[in-house]
């Protein structure tokens, strides 16, 4: 069985992009599981409060998870043309400590995707995490790309997906990610 944990970089609980995160889940090929988890509970991040208290038990939990997966699904939105704060600080308290980034994102295949009541998707975000990505030593697929604009005309009400294309579009490129992670594992 193939695992992998799956981060919607959105606090919002109509957020298209964690709609996007859950349709994805359920479009998985056999024998793959994507593991929804939150960036819910994780603190701005503070030196001091790492120096003073440790690691937040939501961080070091949600840092095993994805050491333990195959691979990591970021839904990222769009805030200003680039990564939301939150979503940037989650993937800095994962960081911590230095020595842990590699067994955290080392080598770990990555996809990103999103989805943006905007005309292009999250294009500007997307790119913008690949600095992020390359400096943790995490390995991006770049075989596809899945940027769903115009999103409020996309799900429904219930978020799920209403438009038929992008589902076979996220369909196949979940596919293509899967084959590159069971590529990597050998």
């Amino acid at each position: 069985m193939t695992k992998l944990i799956g981060l919607s970089g959105s606090l919002r609980q109509a957020s298209y992009n964690s709609a996007l995160l859950r349709n994805a889940a359920g479009l998985m090929p056999d024998g793959v599981e994507l593991v929804v988890e939150t960036i819910r509970g994780i603190p701005l991040y503070d030196g001091d409060v790492e120096a003073n208290e440790g690691i937040p038990e939501r961080v070091s939990a949600l840092k095993d998870a994805i050491a333990a997966a195959d691979g990591l699904v970021l839904v990222t939105p769009e805030y200003n043309n680039s990564i939301p704060g939150v979503f940037k600080n989650a993937i800095d308290w994962l960081t911590r400590p230095p020595d842990d980034i590699k067994r955290v994102f080392g080598g770990k295949p990555v996809a990103l995707m999103g989805a943006s009541p905007g005309g292009f998707g999250t294009v500007l975000s997307q790119n913008a995490w690949l600095p992020v990505l390359r400096t943790v030593g995490a390995e991006l697929w770049s075989g596809g790309r899945m940027a769903v604009p115009r999103a409020r005309a996309v799900f429904n009400q219930d978020g799920t997906i209403a438009d038929q294309k992008i589902e076979e579009q996220l369909r196949g490129y979940l596919e293509g990610f899967v084959a590159f992670v069971r590529a990597r594992r050998g």
